[in-house]
């Protein structure tokens, strides 16, 4: 069993809402903001420093726009910074939303922090799934898998190939080109894809791609995606590595019954916040992200929420469905879950 990190640095603090009467300048609260994230990343920065130290095997970063509370949003320039500060820990993405970039600009920043660290990158890549996003960036939802598709076919291709090419498709058309550094990974960095629906685990399986199972499905959804993701590898006659796919789990160590209510509750919350993110306005779009409509079930039968030896349980449960690579989410600058998931729980499984 391996245990990594899912998570990112959360930097600023939400701008004041209008009528507040917090009494700052746009300027004010950008200036507060500006050096609250330089600690809040110096400490992000820290905490994966002293992951490796523990003995975790990976950290994948997430990438978000637009939402007004911090979150991460350049996430292969916060890895390069990683490379330099680390030495054994896998660097990954978790995931970059490939229809929002250009896809040869993303192969030649990935094909640099793969120079940078030695070789740990791991490439996890997605359509996407927060409506307001593709808002944001004037894209339709509608069109992300056309766009995801078109361009990973290129990203592949600018990574990979050793000499000039040209590519020409619906949105993108380049003339002998070659991007460089060339990734120290070949043919290239491996490919992570974040998947939920069963079409989209067949398609990963079919593609080549390993694996990333969200946080938010229950024990129950997670395996089932799981043995469909399996079998799809298998079918297309392939031999079946259990590390080829990363599982996603809140987490959160308590002491007595007190502390188990607070980190539901705070679970139930989380997992509000991103069913309404993961769901359009009108109710017409609904991402494979969001998680079980009662929350307290999400929470009880999908988070490591529980003392050491109920998340050892826990654990266990997912191992014996198969599965031997799991991501802990939500532990940016938490240091003392951290030590006590390593000194307490990972002992376990060594």
């Amino acid at each position: 069993m391996k245990f990594g990190l899912f998570s990112g640095a959360t930097a600023a603090a939400p701008t004041p809402p209008p009528g507040s009467g917090a009494g700052q300048s746009v300027s004010d609260r950008r200036l507060i903001a500006t050096s609250d994230d330089s600690h809040a990343f110096d400490d992000f920065v820290d905490s994966v420093i002293e992951a490796e130290t523990l003995g975790f095997h990976s950290i994948f970063l997430v990438e978000h726009h637009f939402t007004g509370v911090g979150q991460l949003s350049a996430s292969l320039n916060l890895l390069s910074y990683l490379a330099a500060r680390t030495s054994r820990i896998r660097l990954g993405t978790g995931v970059i939303v490939v229809p929002w970039h250009n896809p040869v600009l993303l192969a030649e920043q990935a094909a640099t922090v793969d120079v940078l660290s030695n070789g740990r990158l791991d490439l996890g890549v997605g359509k996407g799934y927060r409506p307001k996003e593709f808002e944001g960036f004037c894209i339709p939802i509608e069109e992300a898998t056309e766009r995801f598709e078109e361009s990973m076919e290129l990203i592949k291709k600018s990574l990979s190939s050793n000499e000039r090419f040209s590519f020409h498709s619906k949105r993108w058309d380049f003339n002998n080109i070659v991007v460089e550094p060339p990734p120290v990974q070949q043919p290239h960095p491996p490919f992570w894809l974040a998947a939920g629906r069963p079409e989209s685990l067949r398609a990963a399986a079919e593609g080549g791609y390993s694996l990333l199972l969200d946080q938010f499905a229950t024990f129950d959804v997670t395996l089932e995606r799981f043995r469909i993701y399996r079998e799809a590898v298998e079918a297309a006659g392939r031999a079946f590595d259990p590390l080829n796919v990363a599982v996603a789990r809140g987490a959160a160590i308590i002491r007595d019954e007190e502390e188990r209510e607070i980190a539901i509750t705070r679970r139930m919350e989380s997992l509000e916040r991103m069913n309404r993110l993961a769901t359009s306005h009108d109710g017409s779009y609904r991402s494979s992200m969001a998680s079980d409509p009662d929350l307290r079930k999400a929470a009880e039968r999908g988070t490591l929420i529980g003392t050491p030896d109920e998340i050892i349980d826990h654990i266990h449960q997912l191992g014996n469905g198969g599965i031997e690579y799991i991501l802990l989410s939500g532990t940016q600058n938490d240091s003392r879950l951290m030590r006590d998931f390593s000194r307490e729980i990972m002992p376990a499984f060594a």
